[in-house]
């Protein structure tokens, strides 16, 4: 079975608008009004959509506790495109958010074929990355955590091949070690809240990451004891598999409540208060009480030929380690949104909207608002010439290049790997 979204795929996904409807995603300006600041990849519009993000928004406006998670699979070199979501990463952990990154090594063995040497090496380089941008918190990798192949086991109990393949849309052909990465990123997504404290988590991925999350968040409501559910004037507890014991707790809790076979009715409570309670109990009785993750879906920048900027295809994509005259050389001999002859250009204008040189400016190279509005309205306009463009842009990504190399060579004595 073919599926809309393919987790490993180097292609980008153009048609946001028809995934949000097929899969039931928010555009993310529905939780702006919430958040005490919004930040650059929001405003740019360069993280577009989420799934729960008003618990994140919340949490972060009133102080309370949240969790922050995402990972890299180490199959090739960090690369600019990795930047958006490590930035998004450091700032929730400065709005609060406990920092956890994982290392999907397991991952890039099983479906890239990656040696566990270069896994290591890759992985350690996404990390001094990271601690380049400030990050604060958690970090592992999946082939050495043991508490999260535990939980990964325990979630493999809850999903089914018919079930993968319908996410999927994995054939006969697919490796058991292929579909074993995919529990294992479940486990991922969930491993804070058995790390740390059950808490509201966030998780933010690429578009094209979210069969992942649907299964997760599947997955974590398999693993209550209880649904907690509003009726006409009551609150329902149901047991899902939670122990008699469990149950008869949670009628204790509520006086005037009514106890029946596999659920407690409760009348004129408030439903979070219920909430908060059931799954106090439920980790009482040896349960997880989860939440159910969220997510924040951003834009993928283009890769300078064009597609999506990915390890796999090396020429559309600048890694740190690239010479300086290999990144001038990418950057001056990038796609562009210009016309065919100067003149065209000088009369129509250019098309910043899709040109992969003015993303690079909006992603990462221009952090003045006006400024960057300048470029666009210049290329706009038919001011700026695709050949001067391209100039100024690779200046400021040779300086971003050299200085970034320099922070992570200053944070290398941070990367400690259990």
């Amino acid at each position: 079975m073919e599926t809309p979204m393919n987790p490993w795929s180097s292609q980008q996904t153009d048609d946001i608008e028809k995934l949000f409807s097929l899969f039931g995603i928010e555009p993310i300006g529905t939780v702006e009004g919430i958040l005490p600041e919004v930040p650059p990849f929001i405003s740019r519009g360069v993280v577009v959509g989420h799934r729960d993000y008003r618990a994140i928004a919340g949490a972060i406006r009133d102080g309370k506790p949240f969790h922050i998670l995402t990972g890299f699979m180490p199959s090739g070199h960090p690369h600019l495109g990795h930047l958006m979501v490590m930035k998004e990463v450091v700032w929730h952990v400065r709005q609060g958010g406990s920092g956890y990154i994982t290392i999907a090594d397991r991952e890039a063995h099983a479906v890239r074929e990656v040696p566990w040497q270069r896994c290591d090496e890759f992985g350690r380089e996404y990390l001094q990355c990271l601690y380049a941008l400030g990050y604060e918190g958690h970090t592992y990798f999946q082939s050495r955590n043991n508490v999260l192949k535990d939980l990964a086991f325990e979630a493999s109990t809850r999903v089914n091949f018919s079930e993968l393949q319908a996410i999927y849309g994995l054939s006969d052909e697919t490796s058991l070690a292929h579909a074993g990465s995919v529990i294992t990123q479940v486990a991922d997504i969930l491993f804070p809240q058995v790390d740390s404290y059950p808490a509201p988590t966030i998780v933010p991925v690429g578009i094209d990451q979210d069969p992942h999350m649907r299964l997760t968040r599947g997955i974590a409501h398999k693993l209550r004891m209880f649904t907690v559910e509003e009726r006409d004037g009551y609150i329902s507890v149901r047991s899902k598999n939670a122990p008699e014991e469990a149950l008869e707790e949670v009628h204790r809790r509520f006086p005037g409540s009514r106890k029946y076979q596999g659920h407690v009715d409760i009348p004129r409570a408030n439903c979070a208060e219920v909430s908060d309670e059931a799954r106090k109990i439920e980790i009482i009785h040896g349960g997880y009480g989860f939440y159910t993750p969220s997510s924040t879906y951003h834009r993928f920048i283009p890769g300078l030929q064009g597609g999506k900027m990915s390890s796999s295809v090396p020429e559309s994509t600048i890694t740190f380690s690239e010479p300086d005259h290999v990144v001038r050389g990418k950057v001056m001999g990038a796609f562009t949104g210009g016309r065919a002859t100067l003149a065209e250009q000088r009369e129509l204008g250019g098309e910043p909207d899709r040109c992969p040189v003015f993303q690079l400016n909006l992603f990462h190279m221009v952090d003045d608002d006006s400024e960057l509005a300048e470029i666009y309205r210049n290329c706009k306009e038919g001011e700026l010439m695709c050949g001067q463009c391209k100039k100024e842009t690779a200046d400021r990504v040779l300086a971003f290049i050299r200085d970034f190399r320099e922070k992570m060579e200053a944070s290398a004595h941070l990367v400690k790997v259990e």
